[in-house]
């Protein structure tokens, strides 16, 4: 007979998630992993995890963990697991910036956080395990329960929703400890096959690998699908990553980089763009362009992490990400493949140099469906 675990599927941003409360997981990790592949329904060697609730994409095959946090400055502890989809690897090495945005409605709808029913709006602070930062979610909520209806779109999201308003704190050093890992805004990697290349290493949320698109031949305004298919541009993206995870300590070779992170944006300067809806964005809409890799495949939109940490890098001086932005201002609007994402960050400079105070946005949420999903039982037995 199969086991029955409950959990409920939301829409976070430009995300889906299997979401599940703590308590009603194993406390045994290996044995947790085990049900979160099948039911994502990886690994598949086709790649469309279509034996599971997985979309086939890095954006759609992901589980979050919610429960009650111990933490004084904290109602609740979001943990985040990218499933990969071609293999059977659970990785909890990076946020999601995405589906955070669905944390604190489903805290509230599962009664985690109370809300009374007069209130209006929520606020839930929200420690999150993967980077050990917090971050404040704020929402409209009528009746004890959040509020999805709204008017608020967002790229990549047919449809308007309520905004859930994000607020990361001290978002810097998210998985090496430092903003800038190298001490420096700007570093020459020697990368095989590229050659000498200037990039930005800077960790902020999750930490990204900035290259300027045109030292690869790109312009940062193509679409994921052309950039995928270039099979020799890829192989070179991902020793590029490699290069910029070993730069910054997160890994003594290539062979021990995590498929999670870094992740690597390519960034080329305000320029005309087609987003996957056919909507033409003039340079005057944006103030740079980027595309970021996140799992082997480039983003359809941008992850939100991602976006925050290239609000941050445009606020420090000497990256090449402030170089090419059009503002010096903490609000940045982003062309995406999916149109353009507004972030803002607010960055300080002291005598210990750059230091990121914040970093938010907003997003739209979903809970698409609730109840339990199966797993057969013998994915309970001891396997040791």
């Amino acid at each position: 007979m199969p086991e029955r675990l409950r959990a409920a599927f939301y829409r976070g941003g430009t995300s889906k998630a299997v979401v599940f409360r703590g308590e009603d997981l194993p406390e045994d990790q290996a044995l947790r992993d085990r049900i979160f592949l099948h039911v994502l329904g990886s690994p598949d060697a086709y790649g469309r995890q279509l034996n599971g609730m997985g979309g086939g994409l890095s954006s759609l095959s992901k589980v979050v963990i919610v429960k009650p946090s111990a933490r004084d400055d904290a109602d609740v502890d979001y943990t985040f697991v990218q499933i990969a989809v071609d293999e059977p690897l659970a990785d909890y090495g990076s946020a999601c910036g995405n589906m955070s945005s669905c944390v604190g409605p489903f805290a509230v709808d599962e009664g985690m956080v109370a809300v009374s029913p007069d209130q209006s709006e929520a606020l839930v602070r929200i420690y999150d395990t993967n980077t050990k930062r917090l971050y404040h979610a704020r929402f409209p909520v009528k009746g004890g329960k959040a509020v999805e209806g709204g008017d608020i779109a967002i790229p990549g999201v047919s449809g308007t929703g309520a905004p859930v308003v994000l607020d990361f704190l001290a978002p810097g050093g998210a998985a090496t400890g430092r903003l800038l890992p190298t001490g420096n805004p700007l570093d020459t990697l020697d990368v095989d096959g590229v050659g000498a290349l200037s990039v930005s290493l800077v960790d902020a949320a999750n930490p990204v690998v900035f290259v300027r698109a045109a030292h690869l031949g790109k312009t940062a305004t193509e679409l994921p699908g052309s950039l995928d298919g270039d099979t020799a541009f890829m192989s070179q993206i991902e020793r590029i990553r490699c290069a910029g995870a070993i730069a910054m300590g997160m890994a003594a070779s290539a062979a021990t980089v995590k498929r999670s992170n870094p992740k690597v944006a390519i960034v080329g300067d305000a320029r005309a763009f087609n987003s996957l809806d056919g909507k033409r964005h003039a340079p005057d809409s944006h103030d740079l362009n980027v595309r970021l890799v996140s799992m082997g495949n480039f983003h359809r939109a941008i992850t939100l992490t991602g976006g925050m940490c290239t609000a941050v890098a445009a606020q420090i001086p000497g990256t090449l990400v402030q170089d090419l932005a059009q503002t010096k201002t903490p609000d940045l609007r982003i062309g995406t493949p999916s149109g353009v994402l507004n972030v803002t960050a607010r960055v300080e400079t002291g005598p210990e140099g750059p230091r990121a105070v914040s970093a938010g946005t907003y997003r739209t949420q979903r809970r698409i469906m609730e109840g339990a999903v199966l797993f057969p039982d013998e994915l309970l037995e001891d396997r040791n």
